[in-house]
Order: C-alpha cells, then structure tokens, then sequence
C-alpha cells in the first residue's frame, strides 16, 4: 500500500472512534437510498404508463409490461421495507413477524396505486388549467417538476401513515433534490394540488392543504419555532390551509394553529403568523421603489425618486 494512502487510512478511521456518532457500524442494513431512487423512478411509471419510459408503450402490451414491473418493483421495495422495519420495529415485534409485515406493508402500498393516480389526475388538470403557458397535459407531466415532486409525496405519504421509517422522507429528499419542491411524507395534500415553478417552496410535515390549493415559487408552510427540538415531536407545527387559496411567491405562513380560511389569496412577500378568515385578501405594506439613473460619465449612479 501507497504510504500516504496508509497514512490516510489510519487517520480516517481513528476518526471513527473518536467521532462515532455518524457511524453505522456493526448494526442491520439501512434502506439503501440508491435502492429506493431506482424503485421511486419505476414507481413513476407504474403512475404514468407511457411517460417515464424510452420506448413507445403499446396498450396490448399494457398488462404484461405492468405485471412485469410490478414484480420487480414489489421485490425491491419490500426488502427495504424490511429494513426500515428492522431499524424501527413495532413493540415486540419478532423478526419472523417483521418479514411478514413487510411483505403485507408492501402490498397494501402498492394497492394504493390506483387512488393515487386518480389524485394525480387532479394535480394535472390544476396545473393546466392554471397556466397558460402550458401548451398540453401532455407537456405537463413531462416536464414540470412538480408533477414528479407530488406524485412522490403523495406515494411517501401512504408508507408514513403505516409508520414505515426513513424509507419515505428519502423518496421526497430524492424529489426535492430534482425538482427544487420540498414537500414533507407527512404534509396532508387535497385534490386539484398546483405549485407554480417550484423552486424553493417548503411544505413541512403537520401542514394540511385543502383542495384546489395553488401555490407559487419560494412558498414557505412551516412551523413557527423549533427551539423546542424534540419535545415538539408529534405537535401541529404548520398551518392549515383550506380550500381554493392561492399563496403568491415568497409568502411564508407559520404556526400549527395558523388557518387560511377558504378562498383567500396571500400575496407575494407575506409574512403571516396568525389565522385569516374566509375569503381574505392578505397584502404586504406598500413599499417605496427608487428609480436610479446614470448621470454621469464615471459610471456611478445617482438616485431619483
């Protein structure tokens, strides 16, 4: 062995005793997250036949290629199942018990395809109907990130309400890390769900979102404080938002016991940390612009107002 490399080697692994809390050694196998990528992606065309595959998928060949599939991606994902189970069991809960359990987790996730999709249906014709710069539903599915992100999290969702862990917050971490769309497993989302360019909009875990909910970029639905850490593990920490609100880009709502009511729209800039009845229109203060202008020839800028 190269000596430095050596020497490198025993420098890095002393570190691993000397800073042990973000090892896992000696314990059972984590959910693999490239595991879950490639099966989170074969989940997506299970949802969308035709639109997440390189060649053309012809409806006499529907069931077979689905059947396929489906074979494959049950077997990968109940293994990770499996071993999320293994890292965070039921209360007396016996290995025997925890293969068997996977295997009907698995089953009734998958099960859950069909209503998923008809959800997504929703999504879909919210986004185009909700932007004229949509030219198809077509070009919706293919091409805006926040088809991929909520069709994830509404899949992740149905695994956080079985209590599976870590397998479902690293299916949204891999949407949000393609899409710019953080929506937590956890976030309750209705029918007729849009965001609008994505980027930078945050859903976290207890927000509840009604039906017909559109929302635009740099959004923030979060929790008020976190300087409890733990001890507010469990509790309504974002808002609720009823149905057929609009959120413009950079509002940030705050607070477990926040309620946009029905129909408001928020506007861009917002910062709001209590309820709004029905139908509210909710505005920042007005603001001064200044107008600059160039005057001179040394390039520095003057100021008009």
């Amino acid at each position: 062995m190269n000596v430095a490399v050596g020497q490198l080697t025993g420098q890095l692994v002393a570190s691993y005793a000397r800073v042990g809390g973000i090892n896992h050694l000696d314990g059972k196998n984590l959910p693999s997250k490239r595991a879950i990528a490639l099966i989170t992606a074969d989940l997506l065309r299970l949802l969308f036949p035709g639109y997440f595959d390189q060649k053309v998928l012809h409806s006499s060949r529907i069931r077979a290629a689905t059947s396929s599939l489906m074979e494959s991606v049950h077997r990968r994902l109940e293994t990770e199942v499996y071993r999320s189970l293994e890292y965070a069991p039921p209360a007396d809960a016996k290995t025997e018990d925890l293969r068997r359990l996977a295997h009907c987790l698995t089953n009734e996730f998958l099960g859950r395809l069909p209503p998923i999709r008809g959800l997504l249906q929703t999504d879909v014709e919210a986004a185009y109907g909700g932007d004229p710069a949509a030219l198809s539903r077509e070009e919706v599915i293919v091409a805006y990130p926040f088809v991929e992100a909520i069709a994830v999290q509404r899949m992740a969702h149905e695994l956080y309400c079985r209590r599976v862990a870590l397998l479902p917050r690293i299916m949204t971490e891999w949407a949000h890390g393609r899409t710019g769309l953080d929506l937590h497993p956890g976030a309750q989302i209705g029918s007729h769900f849009f965001v609008d360019h994505c980027t930078g909009t945050v859903v976290g875990e207890t927000t509840v979102i009604g039906d017909h909910v559109k929302l635009y970029q740099g959004v923030g639905l979060v929790a008020r404080s976190l300087a409890g850490g733990q001890a507010l593990r469990g509790q309504k920490r974002h808002p609720t938002i009823e149905d057929r609100v609009t959120v413009y880009a950079g509002a940030t709502i705050m607070g477990g016991d926040t309620v946009v009511g029905a129909g408001s729209t928020i506007g861009a800039n917002v910062f709001l940390t209590h309820s709004v009845p029905p139908n509210s229109l909710v505005v920042s203060e007005e603001v001064k612009v200044k107008v600059m202008a160039k005057t001179d020839l040394t390039g520095e800028l003057s100021y008009q107002i």
